[in-house]
C-alpha cells in the first residue's frame, strides 16, 4: 500500500510491526533509494515506512511493489529557521511520530541526527554510502566535526565498502563495535535474464555492433565527460568498428552532456535514453561496462552489470577494484588517469573472446560474493523483522 500524508504518523499500529522513519535528501532514482526500495518489496508487510526526502523528490517510489505500507511524510514549516530552531522541531516531530527506529542518510540527513543525539526519542542506525564532487578527494573537514557531534549517540552507522568503514573510523571517530559493513546485493537470475527488444528508447543492436554501457545519475562527480571523451577516442583509433555508447539514466548533467555529443558529432553513436525502470531487461544488450565516476563507494550498477555478466572498464575510486574478480581487476585503472581508461577500454573492446572470458567469470564472482540474500539478512537484523 502505497500513501502519503499531510501530516507526520503517529505512533505504530499496535501489533510487532516495527514503523521505520527513512530521512533521505532525495528519494530520485539511484543507487541508495532503489536499495531502499529493494529492501522493502522483500520484507513487505512485515514493516511500515514514513519516508522523508529532504529534497522533494519521491520518483523512486513507482519502483515499490503493492505490499509495501509506505508513508511520504509531510513536516510543514519544520524545516524552517535557523540550525537551533530546525533541531527543536525535528525533534517534536519524531516525539509525535513515534517511530520504532530512525534511519538517516548521507550528509543531507545528519541535521535529523543531531536533533536525535541529545537524549534519543528513538533507536538510529545512520547509513553512508557515498560523497558528492566536493568531497571526491577528501572528505571536508568541518562536515567531519558535524559528523562527530551528530553521530555520538547512534546505535550504529551502516557502510557498503571498505573505503567508508575506514572514513567511519579515522575521519569520524565512529567506535569500531558501532561500524557495520553491509555490502550491497543483487539479485543476479534477475539481471542474468536475456535483454528485451526496444527496452532501450530509440536503440536497436545492429549485427557486428559492439556497444559500450553505464547506468547512473547524471550527476557532477560521474564525470561522464570523461567516458564521452574515451569513447570517442576509441572510435577514432579503431575506425572500423561499429562502436555504440549508451548511458543510461537521468540527472541535470544532461544539457552539457547533449552539448558535448553533438560538438563531438556523435549523434547516432551516444544514446542518453534517460531513466530505464526495469535496467535488468537492458544490460543484455551491452558488451561492457565503463564507470568513470570522480567518486563512488559500492555502485549497485556494478553489481547489476557483474550479475548480467558483463567485462567492467574502470577507474579505481571506492570499493570499485576490490569488488572486482581477480581476472577484472586489471582493467580497473588508477584515478585520474584518462588515457589508461582509454587503454583498457580499447583492449576490450578489441577482444570479443576475452570479453566472453571476464564476463562469465563476473557472473560467478557476484553470485558468491554480494548476492541479495547476503545483504536481506542482514538488514533484517538491523530493521528487527523476520526473515
Amino acid at each position: 500500500m502505497i500513501k502519503s500524508s499531510d501530516a507526520p504518523s503517529a505512533g505504530n499500529k499496535g501489533d510487532n510491526t516495527p514503523h521505520i522513519f527513512h530521512v533521505i535528501p532525495s528519494f530520485a532514482h539511484g543507487g541508495v533509494p532503489i536499495r531502499i526500495s529493494y529492501l522493502m518489496n522483500h520484507f513487505g508487510p512485515k514493516a511500515r515506512h514514513s519516508l522523508l526526502a529532504t529534497g522533494g523528490d519521491y520518483d523512486c517510489r513507482s519502483r515499490l511493489t503493492e505490499n509495501v505500507d509506505f508513508t511520504i511524510t509531510d513536516i510543514g514549516a519544520a524545516d524552517s529557521g535557523n540550525l537551533l530552531q530546525r533541531v527543536i522541531n525535528y525533534r517534536a516531530v519524531l516525539r509525535k511520530m513515534k517511530p520504532d527506529l530512525l534511519l538517516t542518510y548521507n550528509w543531507g540527513s545528519t541535521e535529523w541526527a543531531l536533533a536525535n543525539c541529545f537524549g534519543p526519542v528513538c533507536r538510529h542506525f545512520h547509513l553512508e554510502s557515498g560523497f558528492g564532487p566536493e568531497e571526491a578527494t577528501a572528505t571536508i573537514r568541518r562536515r567531519n566535526w558535524f559528523r562527530r557531534l551528530a553521530l555520538r549517540n547512534i546505535e550504529a552507522i551502516i557502510v557498503p565498502s571498505q573505503n567508508l568503514v575506514n572514513i567511519s573510523r579515522t575521519d569520524w571517530k565512529i567506535p569500531e563495535r558501532k561500524i557495520r559493513y553491509i555490502p550491497n546485493g543483487v539479485d543476479c537470475a534477475k539481471y542474468a535474464a536475456a535483454p528485451q527488444e526496444g527496452i532501450i528508447p530509440g536503440f536497436v543492436k545492429r549485427p557486428g555492433d559492439i556497444v559500450i554501457g553505464a547506468m547512473t545519475p547524471l550527476r557532477p562527480e560521474k564525470n561522464l565527460p570523461r567516458l564521452i571523451r574515451a569513447f570517442h577516442e576509441v572510435r577514432q583509433n579503431r575506425p572500423a568498428c561499429n562502436l555504440r555508447l549508451i548511458i543510461m539514466g537521468e540527472g541535470n548533467e544532461r544539457p552539457k552532456l547533449e552539448r558535448m555529443v553533438s560538438a563531438l558529432n556523435l549523434q547516432g553513436q551516444i544514446y542518453l535514453p534517460g531513466h530505464i525502470e526495469h535496467p535488468e531487461r537492458a544490460l543484455g544488450w551491452l558488451d561492457l561496462y565503463a564507470i568513470s565516476s570522480d567518486t563512488e563507494q559500492m555502485p549497485n550498477s556494478l553489481n547489476q552489470a557483474l550479475a548480467a555478466g558483463l567485462p567492467i572498464a574502470g577507474l579505481d575510486v571506492g570499493d570499485v577494484k576490490f569488488m572486482m574478480p581477480p581476472e577484472n581487476k586489471e582493467f580497473i585503472v588508477e584515478a585520474g588517469n584518462d588515457s589508461a581508461f582509454v587503454q583498457v577500454l580499447t583492449r576490450l573492446v578489441d577482444d570479443e573472446n576475452l570479453r566472453r572470458e571476464i564476463g562469465l567469470i563476473n557472473q560467478k564472482h557476484v553470485r558468491e560474493t554480494f548476492d541479495q540474500q547476503h545483504m536481506f539478512g542482514a538488514y533484517a537484523r538491523v530493521w528487527g523483522v523476520m526473515e
